[in-house]
């Protein structure tokens, strides 16, 4: 029988104690530093054979504990068969196991069942049943059902979307010792989910995260240190915390790593490291690593240019959702990069990326309608989507909003408020915006004539 001591997402676990024990022989810690193994958790580096190793040693235990009715061991079981972990996969037999232990009253159980229940394995989806099971766990006790009720809350899966239950719930699970709700604890901070923003006790609430060992606050804390939130800002801690988080198994981690190596970060420059942690992101399925292994390819970035690849992992980012990839894949299909051109498809793209929220997705589909490529033309949306891009954040939507001003494309022609959009384009760095803004002081237009200004941006641009 698995205790609480060697329970992987018990607060009571200790990794030096866990280990010591397994060597000597202990089936529980076995099977726990197996799961430490596969799933790089505690700080143990991903490392499926020698968990593999661990497990066939502590494995023939845990199923006559199982058989026996014990309700953790149960718990475990079903997670072997649900990942294959020593037996054949077999996501029924999984959530058979997952059923047991919770009718012997394990409130881990009853945290996976609800899982099972919200993503159809082993049994029919049903979110009111996940969302009963996480509630049940977490009143039982269990650090990870306490999280994953938050998350219900936050989500308005099963239940009424409630951002401040959600923050009370990740609150329990974070000082039962639950590592990822640490992280998302911090998150409500930062985002002002059912709380006030508090980027000072967003940092703290990573931090403990990072060091319980959760490779996702690892990297929150990182971009804490790189964009000085609630600490002086740091670059070199901000790369460490990255690679930690990289190390341990975390896909954004290993985004944010390359992008330490693509932009001098924390360490040198070094496009080559920065495209092999792209690529290792994309393979872990962080879809905006695909759109950035995607550049390297369209470029030649650290490694041979490739705009077949460029095309596939583009691709691959827009079906897993990520709006820039969307964007980027019409692109292709406008120009014909790594794929036959076909305005058509573009066109398509575009609206799948704005209507996502991308807001370059929003500029580049404002070219559509105004140009009339792959839809008929229509100033009067252009102008809606330049505008919709611009007040979306996008620098280069803002050049282009200002032009319509100037041009008078799809609204009334205003030089003062073409000049104003072309001011906030060059100041969010956007070089068309910054020249444009040239070409209004150097001309009187919009704005009173001033050569010295005009050089400044021509030059900036």
């Amino acid at each position: 029988m698995t205790t609480g001591k060697y329970d992987i997402y018990s607060k009571d676990f200790d990794l030096e104690d866990c280990m010591a024990q397994a060597q000597q022989g202990n089936p529980d810690a076995q099977v726990s530093i197996a799961y430490c193994y596969i799933r790089g958790k505690h700080g143990l580096k991903k490392d499926k054979a020698k968990g593999f190793e661990y497990l066939q040693k502590g494995f023939e235990h845990l199923r006559q504990g199982a058989e026996s009715g014990d309700g953790r061991s149960m718990a475990h079981l079903g997670e072997c068969y649900e990942e294959g972990l020593g037996v054949e996969k077999d996501e029924k037999q999984a959530f058979e196991w997952y059923r047991k232990s919770t009718e012997a009253g394990n409130a881990r159980g009853m945290a996976l069942l609800g899982l099972c229940y919200e993503y159809g394995t082993g049994v029919e989806k049903d979110e009111k049943q996940a969302f009963e099971w996480y509630r049940k766990s977490a009143e039982a006790g269990y650090a990870r059902g306490m999280r994953l009720l938050g998350a219900c809350y936050e989500e308005g899966l099963g239940v009424e979307k409630d951002e401040a239950q959600a923050y009370e719930w990740y609150c329990k699970s974070a000082e039962a010792g639950d590592a990822y709700g640490m992280a998302l604890l911090g998150w409500c901070y930062t985002e002002g989910t059912g709380v006030e923003k508090d980027e000072a006790q967003a940092y703290e609430w990573y931090r403990k995260s990072a060091e319980a060992g959760n490779a996702e606050g690892m990297a929150l804390l990182g971009l804490c240190y790189e964009e000085g939130l609630g600490v002086g800002k740091d670059e070199k801690q901000a790369f460490e915390w990255y690679r930690k988080s990289a190390e341990a198994g975390n896909a954004e981690g290993m985004r944010l790593l390359g992008l330490c190596y693509a932009e001098g970060t924390g360490v040198g420059k070094d496009e080559k490291q920065a495209f092999e942690w792209y690529r290792k992101s994309a393979e872990a399925g962080d879809a905006r690593g695909m759109v950035l292994l995607g550049s390297c390819y369209e470029y030649g970035t650290g490694v041979e240019q490739d705009e077949a690849q460029a095309f596939e992992w583009f691709r691959k980012s827009a079906e897993a959702g990520d709006a820039v990839g969307m964007a980027l894949l019409g692109l292709c299909y406008e120009y014909g990069t790594g794929i036959g051109k076909d305005e058509a498809e573009a066109y398509g793209w575009y609206c799948k990326s704005a209507e996502a929220g991308g807001a370059v997705g929003m500029a580049w589909l404002g070219l559509c309608y105004e140009h009339g490529k792959g839809v008929a033309k229509d100033e009067a949306e252009a102008y809606g989507w330049y505008r919709k891009s611009a007040e979306a954040g996008d620098a280069y939507g803002m050049a282009l909003l200002g032009q319509c001003y100037a041009d008078g494309t799809g609204v009334e022609e205003d030089e003062k408020q073409a000049c104003e959009w072309y001011r906030k384009s060059a100041e969010a760095g956007d070089a068309t915006g910054m020249r444009l803004l040239g070409l209004c002081y150097a001309e009187g237009t919009g704005v009173e004539q001033d050569e010295a200004q005009a050089f400044e941006w021509f030059r900036k641009s």
